[in-house]
């Protein structure tokens, strides 16, 4: 059907590792399959599919969007799981890269959540709903999208059949729960057999043949990168030859990471640049693998995001998108001027967790602390030394000058409400995600006024700014900062490395200071900015920082940084309309139609 477009690339909402089935009809259980996560978006007689992170991976699966543009919908947005299914019918990930490398047609889909239909955002409602929706849109005679189905309660009995059927273990989803594009707590998963991602970061040769007898292992904890053990088992002959061809640019000199000599006698390093999926039985007191065995190369995670997963209890989980975390000190006044306390900022971050979350989650941080209030020290912080806890998390990124810094992110609630605790004011967010930090997912171009200009100026250059970009081809989204200027957004789809997106924002900048020097300028001295609009295009490079949507600011009434619509930018009476008192009003503004899709676009950087 016509008449619609595909819908962009959203968050996806993430699943937390337990140690047991949670038990009640309260929980819808499914099979967890074995592949790659995936979007498949719908419209017009077109289909794309989305990574994790939002890369667009179209040209991977046509057998399965060859299926989803037929669907008798205007538009859909489905969330599910590529796989290839052995002769047993169980997804093999193996076989997936298998047939990604030549046989694409023999790639299915399972498709087991439903976020959009034919213009309508449906992640509010209940995932049971969701689920009954979806089951309708999916004819049953597709050749490779198929419905994914699910039992209520009695998980634990589903996982041991699973387990003994040589399955991967069970998804367990509240039934009544809405779908939160992070990490929210109403998504668990059981596992039959351990598994996760390892760096390779290096391997030591056979003496029997050409290729190699293991490949050296490596996982982020902590921000840095650390030995894993070793893996000899799970290649046949042509992987063990494709890994070495592979593997041949990628070698250093230097130890990639630091282990007992015996462990890696005549090791070839590696460049960490390569991500594999290992089965292993357990891990050691010693932090190595307890046989380990490959599984296959991914290709939809970067390095940098290969952490190690910890098992939560099942019984501790906290209601969807809450947190557990106290907060102390609740009384202290940390803004003085209005009064406003810790505990009230507190419960602003914990009412926003569901909405803030798909916006600063997965994606490298700067704090802004002021343990002491704003009126004291504050400053800015974007490594961790230790204090922040199992919560707050660490990407590994490197830097300049070739080592390798843990920044910290977050994904869930209680990570948002540890950093509040922690004395944090302010969020604010690199351009990318942490699956793929080199790419950047948006364009965000500061309007920042010289001192003494009113509103009415910038008001006036955000229309200016928007109508220039969309004359290029981007569409855009406002959000006042609760500062003193406007972000004007142009969301990417995932491509683009950070020189040429610097490259293109600072020409960008630059052109517009060019046509109107009355109003703009590029110029970074603040001597040159006397009477106009700053253009920052600074925050356009890599690891530079924007603010957070939702995120409060360390200033003069507890101002708070807000999507609006171009509608409102049209009469809204200043940058710091909303503050940390609104967020009952921001919560229903997310939800509203008016603000459906914002700061979501299918978009590549245009050539200027």
């Amino acid at each position: 059907m016509s008449g619609s477009t595909p819908p962009p690339f959203r968050p996806v909402q993430l699943a937390t590792l337990v140690d047991a089935v949670p038990a009640g009809d309260r929980w819808l259980h499914e099979m967890k399959y074995d592949g790659y996560r995936t979007l498949v978006s719908v419209g017009g007689g077109e289909a794309r599919a989305y990574t994790r992170s939002g890369l667009d991976w179209s040209d991977r699966f046509p057998s399965i969007l060859a299926d989803a543009a037929n669907l008798k919908v205007r538009s859909a947005l489905i969330d599910g799981e590529a796989v290839v299914l052995d002769g047993n019918g169980r997804s093999s990930f193996q076989a997936l890269q298998g047939a990604l490398k030549g046989a694409p047609g023999t790639i299915d889909y399972y498709a087991f959540d439903l976020l959009e239909l034919d213009g309508d955002d449906l992640t509010g409602l209940p995932l049971i709903e969701r689920k009954e929706r979806l089951h309708a849109v999916l004819p049953a005679d597709l050749r490779h999208i198929r419905y994914s189905d699910h039992i209520r309660g009695n998980g634990e009995k589903l996982l041991n059949s699973f387990c003994q059927a040589g399955l991967e273990g069970v998804i367990s989803k509240l039934a009544t729960a809405k779908y939160v594009g992070s990490r929210a707590g109403s998504w668990v998963k059981t596992k039959c057999i351990k598994r996760q991602e390892f760096v390779i970061v290096g391997w030591t040769p056979s003496d029997k043949s050409r290729a190699f007898r293991s490949l050296i292992l490596g996982v982020h904890d902590d921000g840095k990168l650390r030995y894993a053990g070793k893996v000899g088992t799970g290649f046949d002959t042509a992987e063990l030859f494709r890994l070495m061809e592979i593997m041949a640019p990628l070698e250093q000199k230097a130890p990639t990471v630091a282990a007992a000599r015996a462990e890696v006698r005549g090791a070839h390093w590696l460049r960490p640049a390569l991500v594999a999926e290992i089965a292993f039985t357990e891990m050691t007191n010693e932090g190595t693998l307890r046989h380990p065995s490959y599984l296959g190369l991914r290709e939809d995670k970067k390095p940098e995001a290969v952490v190690l997963e910890t098992e939560h209890h099942a019984a501790d989980l906290p209601a969807p998108a809450t947190s557990n975390v106290p907060i102390s000190n609740r009384e202290r006044v940390i803004f003085p001027e209005s009064n406003i306390t810790k505990g009230q900022l507190a419960d602003h971050y914990a009412a926003v967790a569901e909405i803030m979350l798909p916006w600063v989650g997965s994606r490298p941080i700067s704090l802004v602390r002021c343990p002491q209030g704003r009126a004291k020290k504050c400053f800015f912080q974007k490594h961790d030394a230790g204090s922040f806890g199992d919560k707050v998390h660490h990407v590994g990124v490197v830097e300049k000058n070739g080592h390798e810094e843990p920044y910290l992110y977050i994904d869930d609630a209680d990570g948002l409400m540890t950093c509040v605790q922690m004395g944090t004011i302010e969020f604010h967010g690199w351009g990318a995600r942490i699956e793929d930090v080199e790419k950047a997912d948006r364009l965000v171009f500061d309007l920042d006024p010289d001192v003494g200009l009113d509103f009415e100026v910038v008001r006036s250059a955000a229309f200016q700014f928007r109508d220039i970009l969309k004359s290029i081809g981007l569409e855009t989204f406002p959000m006042v900062t609760g500062g003193k200027g406007v972000h004007v957004i142009a969301p990417l789809t995932p491509r683009a490395e950070w020189p040429e997106v610097k490259d293109f924002a600072h020409r960008l900048a630059q052109a517009v200071a060019q046509s109107d020097p009355e109003h703009f300028t590029a110029a970074l001295p603040k001597a040159q900015r006397k009477g106009r609009i700053f253009v920052d295009y600074l925050r356009n490079q890599r690891g530079a920082t924007a603010v957070m949507p939702y995120s409060a600011r360390a200033r003069e009434g507890a101002p708070v940084a807000a999507p609006i619509t171009w509608k409102e930018m049209e009469t809204i009476d200043t940058p710091a309309h909303f503050h940390i008192g609104d967020a009952a009003e921001l919560m229903k503004r997310a939800r509203s139609k008016a603000l459906a899709g914002w700061g979501r676009a299918d978009q590549t950087l245009p050539d200027l």
